[in-house]
Parts: structure tokens; sequence; C-alpha cells
């Protein structure tokens, strides 16, 4: 049976989406739940999602769920009555978008995967059975005021940039699979610590707590529902926001703003910003730190090579990237080709 998915272009959707007034929530969530059978519980998934006009972006694999949607706001009580229907998703914690203006997804795609997080672990002894123990919000708070406590932040260095808790370690690397290696490495003298990671969701900061966990540390916590859950938090019970910056959203917001302090700068001419574009150069797609200025100086590209090629005419740009894809830079979207663009060049 051919996977169900949807055959409008891209374009029209997002025509689609722009025009649609109806609102819209953006949720998140995700479970680590053996799946017997992830192609047809992804058939199964799909068709409902779509009958209830679902958008966004979820991976089944045999450890389990991870999803990043909206819904239509008055199909919401429906969707969740859905989802909960479902045994091992009966009562998974919602995690709600902090900012949302509905705009978030315009496409369902449902897909089997290998990993619902791409980590990188072929240890046949790794489970996820045994993972750190869930702090929320006021723990967490209680527990970072504890000086033998580390808080270490298992997201992308692009996500750290732009936000993330007082004194928070970072794992820097392009990848999670890179990470996890890196943080017990990283740790090893501190095993004797309190350890707690967190993650925008808690996908990423669950799994790491459990590889932590399975590499002999004991004292090992992540935050429950990551960030949003957090914030959310925060905000319910009056608490004291640790987290300074904007958090990095896997969707077309690309953040959310948390506290009032911008903490990172724009890539080209170091003014304090912390709004993300990716690069219009179509070869590019580079995702950096751009202000409004450099935005309109450079026509939304991070280069004057980018913005001669995005210059160019349509056909001329297909052949060009052609002729580049396999062995130019202009194809590799990692911090290597990040600190070229602006950082080794602007140090000099």
């Amino acid at each position: 049976m051919p996977e169900l998915r949807n055959l409008t272009s891209q374009a029209e959707l997002k025509k689609r989406l722009q025009a649609d007034t109806e609102k819209r929530i953006t949720v998140s969530f995700y479970q680590y739940h053996p799946i017997e059978n992830p192609p047809q519980f992804r058939d199964e998934l799909y068709q409902n999602f779509e009958n209830l006009g679902v958008l966004g972006r979820v991976y089944i694999a045999s450890e389990g769920i991870n999803a990043q949607i909206s819904v239509p706001a008055k199909n919401f009580q429906i969707f969740k009555d859905y989802l909960y229907s479902i045994d091992f998703l009966d009562g998974v914690r919602l995690n709600i978008a902090v900012e949302d203006n509905g705009k978030s997804f315009w496409v369902l795609s449902v897909k089997v995967r290998k990993k619902i997080v791409a980590d990188g672990i072929d240890d046949p002894h790794f489970s996820m059975r045994r993972r750190g123990a869930y702090v929320n919000a006021s723990e967490f708070n209680e527990l970072t005021e504890n000086p033998e406590t580390i808080v270490v932040d298992m997201r992308n260095y692009y996500e750290y940039e732009v936000g993330h808790f007082e004194n928070a370690l970072e794992v820097s690397s392009d990848t999670f699979r890179e990470q996890l290696p890196m943080a017990v490495k990283m740790l090893a003298e501190k095993k004797d610590k309190n350890i707690i990671m967190y993650c925008t969701g808690g996908i990423r900061c669950e799994k790491a707590s459990a590889y932590l966990l399975h590499h002999g540390f004991e004292k090992v916590f992540h935050l429950e529902g990551g960030i949003i859950e957090y914030v959310r938090q925060v905000k319910e019970k009056n608490l004291e926001n640790k987290f300074k910056g904007k958090n990095f959203v896997f969707d077309n917001r690309l953040g959310e703003q948390i506290s009032q302090d911008i903490i990172s700068n724009c890539h080209q001419c170091v003014v304090k910003c912390d709004t993300h574009h990716n690069c219009e150069n179509n070869a590019c797609h580079l995702l950096f730190i751009q202000c409004e200025n450099c935005r309109q100086k450079f026509e939304g590209c991070c280069s004057e090579e980018c913005r001669t090629v995005k210059s160019l005419p349509p056909e001329e740009q297909k052949q060009l990237r052609q002729a580049q894809a396999g062995t130019s830079d202009l194809f590799n979207n990692s911090r290597r080709k990040l600190r070229a663009r602006f950082f080794d060049v602007r140090d000099k």
C-alpha cells in the first residue's frame, strides 16, 4: 500500500495557510514507548490527523512518537480525545506554544523513522526504561541554587546561542548524536554532582538522562516538558524565570521570546539581535542571526557571495546548484560553515 501523503505543492499550501483566518494551536508532544507496527500506526494517525485539519511533523519509530503540530482551535478537544484514546498516549503531556501566530506549519507530514531522535546509539544494552528523574519548574529552580548542581543544555549550538538557563553548560555541536558522548566526556569528573539536563520540549534531555545513567552517572535529572513546560509553570505559579533570551523552535516561527534579554548578536554587524533567518540563496539556506538593517543590506542573504547568486536568473541559479552539489561548502549547513561565513573572518 503506498504511503498516505499530501500531493499539493508547498507553494500552494503556504498560500492557503496565509489566507486562512481560522485560529490554530501549536502543540508538541512525545512518548518513548514500543510501537509494534510503526507503518500501520503511521497510516492510522495520518488519516485521523488529516480529518481534523492537523498540520505539522510527526515521526514514528519502534521506540515511540515525536510530534510538532498545529491544530484548528475548534477541533482541539476532539484531537485531544482521539490522542488520549490511544493506550500509550493516554494523558501524554501536550506542550502548548508560548507564542503562537497559528502559522507554524503548512503541511501534514507523518513519517516512519529508525529513531524518533537521531542519537547514534548502537549499544544493544542501552535502554530507555531507566531514565533520569523528572523535575518541574519549582524543583529545577531549587536544585539550581545548590552549588553541587550542574545544568546541561542538550540543544544545538544555534538554540543555545539565542537563549539558555543561567550558568547552563553548553555541549557545543551540530547534532544530538555528537552531543551524547561529548556530554559523558565533559561530565566524567563530576559524577558526584546533581546533573539536570534540559532541551526544548523534553525529548532529547530525557534520552540524554538515560544515556548518562547507562554510563554510570547516578544523580541525573531532566526538566519535565523542557523549556516550554518550564515557562508555562513559571507563569502559572509566578516563579522566578531562570531562562534568559529566546527559545528556538523548529517551525516557521524559529523562536519564542521567553525573557526580554537579548543575549546574542547579528552575525554580520554584531549589533544585539536574536532573530534567525535562512539565507535566501537557495543553494545555501544557512540558518543565521541577522538584524533588520543587514537583512535589507544583504537582501536576506548571509554574504555578498550569496546575494550575487540570488540576483542571477532562476535557471542560472539552478545550473550553479547542480554544478556545486556535493562539492561546495554552500551545501554544508553546519557550525563550521557558520564560523567560516562570519566569526573566523570577523575575528581576523
